[in-house]
């Protein structure tokens, strides 16, 4: 049966571009990017021009792919806005290999130093500046060579997030192949004065200790079977029995008596109790180390809870958002689709000053694509409730 054919996109379609103006000054530095090797002075599509053409496939679930992108560049009203004309595919593909991705790197700091925190109270300021860490893969195409991961049919990218928990936004980023370490990368971006929470996939007693040599404490999760070698057993109060906690130590090595390690840096483990149970009847326990010594067990294991925000996050921005569907080959492309598509998730929550939800995306879909009202929107952004 033959394909359907592609409904056009008309002007009708696409609400709420007013929103895309307040990027103005946010995206003018990229503008001249690349325009050097440019010396005919041919180009008309530029780096900013660029950029909004790719948020409105994240704002606007009726643009779905690079075609849906040109087809959104033909009308007056983006052409007005963006002050791009009609753009060929080619000229997408092009854009997305000469542009300099590291420009937009910035712009994420940028935006995301404006954001404000989202909780408040004694438990935020006992873990204030929060980081959760992690990276997820990203299927790519098998002619996408250089995105090495389980053989030249399975190809993947890999992108690095640290997510502000506190605020509920990503606060960095990085795009790699899918075999690259995810601690390496975290060694290279690793600032003083920071506080990481990390799962299992980051363990090791080396790499605990580059990060306190690197001016950062952290929490992260250990093997169920790690020997614990208490070196200070400390008593737990009432709230770190609430909190599960049963037991808090402090170990200056590790291993067995065979293969014992001496630690530079004192590291303290919280087995926490999750309140399950594993298929052999046994508690399920949760074996937590840090290099707070200060923080209270009961705030450890809660930093640890917080983990759970960049997964979720994560669920947001691929499957939300629809950053999955990769719209470039290239690492250039990529990358740049990436930061992007954190772009678009930092902009919703400037807009929204509260934790977008998955209905708060619709609603704004809806409201970009026509469907709602500004007022609607706005109903439902006020409805939204803070965090505490």
């Amino acid at each position: 049966m033959a394909a359907s054919r592609r409904t056009p996109i008309r002007e009708k379609d696409l609400q709420g571009l007013k929103y895309f103006k307040i990027l103005g000054p946010l995206l003018e530095r990229l503008h001249d990017d690349a325009t050097t090797r440019d010396r005919a002075g041919n180009r008309r599509l530029f780096y900013d021009q660029y950029a909004c053409l790719l948020l409105l496939f994240f704002f606007n679930p009726v643009v779905k792919s690079l075609r849906g992108i040109q087809q959104a560049s033909a009308l007056d009203k983006v052409q007005r806005l963006f002050g791009c004309d009609r753009v060929s595919r080619g000229s997408l593909s092009e854009a997305s290999r000469v542009f300099d991705p590291e420009l937009l790197h910035h712009i994420i700091g940028d935006i995301a130093a404006q954001t404000l925190p989202l909780v408040h109270g004694k438990e935020a300021e006992a873990l204030r500046g929060l980081t959760a860490v992690d990276g997820s893969l990203l299927h790519a195409l098998p002619k996408m060579a250089w995105a090495l991961w389980k053989d030249p049919q399975h190809r993947a990218v890999k992108m690095h997030v640290h997510f502000d928990v506190l605020k509920a936004v990503p606060t960095d980023v990085s795009v790699t192949t899918g075999n690259d370490s995810e601690r390496d990368e975290l060694r290279v971006r690793l600032q003083p004065g920071g506080f990481y929470v990390i799962d299992r996939g980051y363990r090791g007693w080396s790499f605990f200790e580059d990060i306190i040599d690197g001016g950062a404490s952290f929490v992260g999760r250990v093997q169920d079977n790690t020997v614990i070698q208490a070196a200070e057993e400390r008593p737990r109060t009432a709230a770190a029995r609430a909190a599960g906690v049963v037991r808090d130590v402090v170990m200056k090595q590790t291993g067995n008596e065979r293969h014992q390690t001496e630690l530079r840096h004192p590291l303290r483990l919280v087995v926490v109790d999750t309140g399950k149970r594993l298929l052999n009847g046994q508690p399920d326990l949760l074996i937590l180390c840090t290099n707070r010594l200060d923080l209270p067990a009961e705030m450890v294991a809660l930093a640890y809870k917080h983990r759970w925000a960049i997964e979720l996050f994560f669920r947001w921005l691929k499957c939300i958002l629809g950053c999955r569907h990769l719209l470039a080959n290239s690492r250039a492309g990529v990358t740049i689709q990436i930061y992007l598509a954190i772009i678009a998730s930092l902009l919703i929550s400037l807009w929204v000053g509260r934790k977008p939800t998955v209905r708060t995306l619709e609603m704004l879909q809806f409201y970009f694509t026509g469907w709602a009202t500004e007022e609607e929107l706005m109903t439902h952004l006020n409805q939204l409730q803070p965090h505490q």
